[in-house]
């Protein structure tokens, strides 16, 4: 009897300390400060932030997280503007914003993002400049929840992918949605046993695989790349999602397919074209280490429904 005692004790206490820790651990994004419920356009004046729960405006968001990107921020932006210039030539009622989040960047990535806003003067090009750096996932989510398209883009500034993908995707998207839900998702699965993949490091490809297992076992299934920062979203996708997100490391697109399989929102893989840029924020070990965290803990957050979905509808009542 002393035994089961014990044993019962020493469970609860486990019991206890874990779900302690889970809280303890779990990601707790801060509120904006003032001056990020404002952004810059090329007159370098502040404006209001629009909502995501409002109607759309545009057809199209872009919206480019950028931490550090004097250097690939110029030569992303150039591919990104001419391609929809060029459609928007050829379709005069296609309109689009491209969103760039500073995420506290420690050089002049502000200023270099007003410039190319003001050298694409006709481009609806808005900065909102985060004064504390939030990591990737903060960045895009706070962007989202100040887009104003039909359908809402997230692209990284490094340009790794062919910007004109997007067409594919869009394509893919208007034939799967359901009621105005749906995403697609930029894939490099197709590129495994090319060049681009085979020639990285050992370790990098392990770190790698591992994660992709990791993925799996914890439930994201039926999706072959998670991490691919080229992702369409409809609106309502937008809507549900990004006032719902925790995560705001390198992870955050694992909570986004939780969120959108968990409510049934259409997801389909669309391979890209990708090439590797140099420049990446990615310390291998230390952030393969956190992420592995970070799945665990939305993954238990959500089980044990300590982190709730609301809907749009609740969202736009509050």
């Amino acid at each position: 009897m002393y035994l089961l005692y014990a044993l019962f004790t020493a469970f609860v206490v486990a019991a206890v300390t874990g779900l302690g820790l889970l809280l303890y651990c779990s990601p707790k994004p801060r509120k904006p400060t003032e001056q990020e419920g404002y952004y810059v356009d090329k007159t370098k004046q502040k404006h209001k932030l629009p909502s995501i729960l409002d109607d759309a405006s545009v057809r199209l968001s872009c919206i480019v997280p950028a931490f550090d990107e004097t250097k690939r921020l110029p030569v992303m932006l150039e591919e990104t503007v001419g391609h929809l210039e060029s459609r928007q030539k050829s379709d005069p009622k296609f309109t689009y914003e491209i969103i760039i989040v500073d995420d506290g960047s420690r050089d002049n990535t502000v200023e270099l993002a007003l410039d190319l806003a003001k050298k694409y003067n006709k481009v609806d090009l808005r900065v909102l400049a985060l004064e504390k750096n939030r990591g990737k996932g903060g960045a895009v989510t706070q962007g989202m929840l100040a887009a104003r398209g039909q359908i809402c883009l997230m692209v990284d500034a490094d340009g790794a992918t062919k910007f004109s993908d997007l067409d594919a995707l869009e394509a893919k998207l208007m034939k799967s949605e359901e009621n105005g839900y749906g995403i697609a998702v930029g894939s490099r699965a197709h590129l495994v046993s090319t060049d681009a993949v085979v020639q990285r490091s050992f370790i990098r490809n392990f770190l790698m695989r591992g994660f992709h297992q990791l993925v799996y076992i914890l439930g994201i299934r039926g999706i072959e790349d998670t991490q691919c920062g080229f992702k369409l979203f409809t609106r309502k996708a937008a809507q549900l999602i990004f006032p719902n997100m925790h995560v705001e490391r390198w992870i955050f697109d694992i909570e986004c397919l939780v969120i959108a399989q968990a409510h049934r929102i259409p997801i389909v893989e669309v391979p890209v074209t990708w090439h590797e840029i140099d420049g990446s924020k990615v310390n291998l070990m230390r952030d393969s280490i956190q992420m592995a965290l970070d799945l665990l803990t939305i993954r238990l957050n959500f089980l044990l429904g300590f982190w709730k979905v609301d809907s749009i509808k609740k969202q736009k009542s509050q």
